[in-house]
């Protein structure tokens, strides 16, 4: 059973999302919130396996809703996925970087908002090719604050070389079929990398490695 909750201030919102999906035989809605701070302490209470999080909301935003889930070793095993209305609004990479295994946009289509779930839930991050394309050709080659540099090249050095080729090709926007053909392996093999470099650099998930990699200087969007 998936075990979801809503973080979002619009009851109709929530209300509909919650009819949506407890429809579904694998799918639970287990509470609802309607601001961050209110969804930080359900989210302790209830362990849902993913947290759909608006991103502008009052008290704490979606944003630091994200950060704050992230930085709970509590909450580790707390998939969120950001709400949005705009699509690629200047939010959304913010909350890419906070640790959102990725985004989605309000009129999805209903299929794909399932779909988009039972990913999310197997730790898989909700950026498709083109949307790590789109991300980093919008987000990426504009200069930004790098933080307390989280990815440096001394964390990187504990890559091996196919880890490294393989997480450079991710921020490239590839999918796993692609990364395999590239590399000539597998895409079990593709994965496994992909998984191990994920452990060693600390990353959530595959949108964290897109914003690692870019940091680090791994890859840089003239030879994307």
């Amino acid at each position: 059973m998936i075990r979801v909750l809503l973080v979002d201030d619009q009851p109709l919102i929530r209300s509909g999302f919650r009819a949506f999906l407890d429809g579904e035989d694998d799918i639970e809605v287990v509470a609802e919130a309607g601001d961050g701070s209110e969804g930080l302490r359900l989210a302790r209470q209830h362990l849902p396996d993913i947290a759909l999080v608006d991103v502008q909301m009052p008290v704490v935003d979606g944003i630091e809703t994200t950060r704050r889930i992230a930085a709970d070793p509590a909450l580790a095993g707390l998939h969120v996925v950001i709400l949005t209305n705009y699509g690629l609004d200047e939010y959304v990479f913010q909350a890419l970087r906070a640790g959102a295994a990725g985004f989605l946009v309000k009129d999805i289509q209903p299929e794909d908002f399932l779909h988009a779930i039972r990913v999310a839930a197997r730790g898989d991050a909700l950026l498709a090719p083109s949307i790590t394309r789109r991300l980093i050709d919008r987000y990426v080659t504009q200069p930004f604050d790098t933080g307390d540099g989280t990815a440096t090249g001394a964390v990187l050095g504990q890559l091996t070389n196919r880890e490294r080729e393989a997480v450079a090709l991710v921020a490239r926007g590839l999918s796993n079929d692609e990364i395999a053909d590239r590399m000539v392996i597998s895409p079990m093999t593709a994965k496994t990398h992909i998984n191990r470099a994920m452990t060693k650099l600390h990353a959530r998930d595959r949108a964290q490695l897109v914003v690692l990699a870019y940091e680090s200087g791994l890859v840089t969007p003239r030879n994307s």
